[in-house]
């Protein structure tokens, strides 16, 4: 095992909300690279940073730079190409000392309603992102288990995070929020996440983790806190329903428990994103 202080870490997709959580997080700690699809100046003069667009560029190329030892994939965008990158990965790390950290989704599960799941449920999806995280999972799984950990997350929110900038927009713009009076899920925070992912790689964990709050709650319910605690607004809500029964959308931990200054709960949530 390669000491800590010797981690080179690649972060694919550092210009987005996670990746870029994940960035500030460790680079004071570890050598720690990034690829972006969209260049700005910043990005461009950050000489840890390489332009790469999974539709058009190879990985391999950044691999053989860069030359991880830890590499965290919160890629977005085409899944055709998104999972050709991941193959051209997993060839990779067969051969060398690395690992993956795959940001994978409480989607794997989506099919599933009648339960919240856990690390060694079987994953079962019904919608196509879905099948999608659930594939690349399958193709790190195939790997010694030494070399990856499947990080698996609910709706990530924090200030700054798409979801609040969202919901900030529709109240402005006096334009509906849908919310989901059935949907029982849980969450966390770009920052807590980050912390995590932190740990993670400096206990040198390994295997199933899910990264959500511990507890449990209604997604319109959420919501609604959620608006009530950005100001006084007059929020048009439009009520969706996929079924008359409740729903679980939720991705809990039983076997890989992270220490509990490590756990979040549903209010910390809320706090961390109206700030």
């Amino acid at each position: 095992m390669l000491d800590n202080s010797k981690h080179k870490i690649l972060i694919l997709g550092v210009n987005g909300f996670i990746g870029n959580a994940i960035y500030k997080e460790l680079h004071a700690y570890f050598r720690t690279y990034g690829t972006y699809n969209t260049p700005t100046k910043e990005l461009e003069k950050n000489k840890q940073f390489f332009h790469y667009n999974h539709e058009e560029d190879d990985i391999i190329e950044i691999l053989e730079i860069t030359k991880p030892s830890i590499i965290i994939s919160s890629l977005r965008g085409n899944f055709a190409t998104q999972t050709m990158a991941h193959q051209h990965i997993v060839d990779y790390i067969k051969y060398q000392e690395c690992k993956m950290l795959f940001l994978s989704s409480s989607n794997v599960f989506d099919a599933y309603s009648k339960f919240p799941s856990y690390e060694n449920d079987k994953t079962f999806s019904s919608s196509i992102y879905g099948h999608f995280k659930i594939k690349i999972e399958n193709m790190f799984m195939r790997l010694p288990k030494h070399k990856w950990a499947i990080l698996r997350i609910p709706m990530v929110l924090g200030t700054n995070s798409p979801r609040i900038l969202d919901l900030k927009k529709h109240l402005k713009e006096k334009t509906a929020i849908e919310v989901f009076p059935n949907l029982i899920i849980n969450l966390t925070t770009d920052n807590k996440l980050s912390q995590q992912i932190h740990y993670i790689i400096n206990r040198q964990k390994t295997g199933v983790f899910h990264l959500g709050s511990t507890d449990l709650v209604y997604h319109n319910d959420f919501i609604k806190d959620i608006v009530n605690a950005l100001g006084n607004y007059k929020p048009i809500y439009k009520q969706v329903y996929t079924t008359n029964d409740d729903r679980y959308l939720a991705v809990l931990s039983k076997h890989n428990k992270l220490p509990k200054n490590l756990q979040i709960r549903s209010k910390d949530v809320l706090k961390s994103s109206i700030l």
